[in-house]
């Protein structure tokens, strides 16, 4: 009787699968596109951040003399992070186990919300740092300040992560039983977890908005002034400065909207409504929207690219080498050649 039972459970880990859906047929048409997507963002992500970090690493020196590159940093080891929480949710879309099922609904959703909401909070921080630039030129302010830059980010890193392993301790300690509907993580958790999640939600989503008004402000606001500068017709080194900041707020705002707007439109509603007769509609939304929201580990590199001076020479330098390969060689060549005819 214990190796029937055995036996009804192996079939029905390998047969039930993922998802309920799987009796349609619509959740293999659904996670193979999600698993390829993912899969090439993974890719992309992890050699354009390692490329970045590379960069850090080389200017080394350099890397705390501005508050900028302090939270530039701290971005890009939150892109790293980031690509490295992909392959868990991977994993998931392609296995029927629940031991992944349960690390998915617990480790991998949390590392993936500490990732992204540092990336949201740091990008905050340097619209706020930019659009300070413009006020305070010369950088008096004490939240231009390189120590400053370091305070705010550790305690970022270190409240996210509190926020993190609660959340974890408490789901293990009460999270209910593995059902055969394996497409929702709703269903591992407990009455007393349910209402610790939508209290985690609205605080992810109130950082949200805070970052999102905020940008949107300070790009409002140096538009003004650009619009100020060209009305009393200033065509001096500070008008340009200001077109230059204009065009870096609009490339904050860009990528945060592309790519963390779309996420919350579909996530606040899923969080309250998943058990209702639209959750199937918006887990799929979801989803598609979480899988929009890691495309930021690819486009933050242009963030490093229009506000750092010395990672844009960094790019261009690269780029000769790799359009030049052979250049470097046949000055080793000539110079070698030189020292044996002396």
């Amino acid at each position: 009787v214990q190796q029937s039972s055995l036996n009804t459970f192996s079939n029905f880990e390998l047969n039930e699968g993922n998802c309920a859906l799987l009796e349609t047929g619509s959740w293999f048409m659904f996670e193979s596109p999600l698993v390829y997507i993912l899969s090439v963002s993974l890719q992309v992500g992890l050699l354009l951040n390692g490329f970045i970090l590379k960069f850090y690493i080389s200017q080394t020196r350099q890397q705390a003399s501005s508050s900028l590159m302090v939270y530039l940093k701290n971005l890009t080891a939150a892109d790293f992070l980031l690509c490295l929480c992909l392959p868990l949710r991977i994993i998931h879309y392609a296995s029927s186990s629940g031991i992944v099922y349960i690390l998915h609904c617990s480790i991998g959703a949390t590392s993936l919300y500490l990732n992204m909401y540092t990336s949201i909070l740091f990008m905050g921080y340097i619209a706020v740092n930019r659009y300070l630039k413009i006020i305070h030129p010369s950088g008096t302010h004490i939240l231009q300040t390189v120590r400053t830059a370091h305070i705010i980010s550790t305690v970022t890193w270190v409240c996210l992560l509190a926020l993190t392993i609660t959340y974890n301790i408490m789901f293990f300690i009460t999270h209910n039983p593995l059902t055969s509907d394996r497409c929702y993580c709703g269903h591992l958790f407990s009455t007393s977890f349910s209402v610790l999640h939508k209290a985690f939600q609205i605080s992810c989503t109130i950082i949200f908005l805070l970052v999102f008004i905020s940008l949107v402000f300070f790009y409002y606001s140096t538009s003004r002034r650009v619009l100020q500068a060209h009305q009393r017709q200033l065509a001096s080194s500070g008008s340009e400065k200001l077109v230059k900041s204009r065009r870096n707020m609009l490339v904050l705002v860009s990528i945060f909207c592309v790519c963390f707007v779309p996420y919350h439109l579909a996530r606040v509603p899923y969080a309250f409504l998943w058990k209702s007769s639209v959750g199937r509609l918006l887990y799929y939304l979801k989803e598609v929207a979480t899988m929009v929201s890691v495309f930021n580990v690819c486009l933050d590199p242009l963030v490093y690219f229009f506000l750092c001076k010395t990672f844009r020479a960094h790019v261009r330098k690269a780029s000769r080498r790799v359009n030049n390969p052979n250049k470097q060689t046949r000055r080793v060549r000539a110079a070698t050649s030189q020292t044996n005819e002396l």
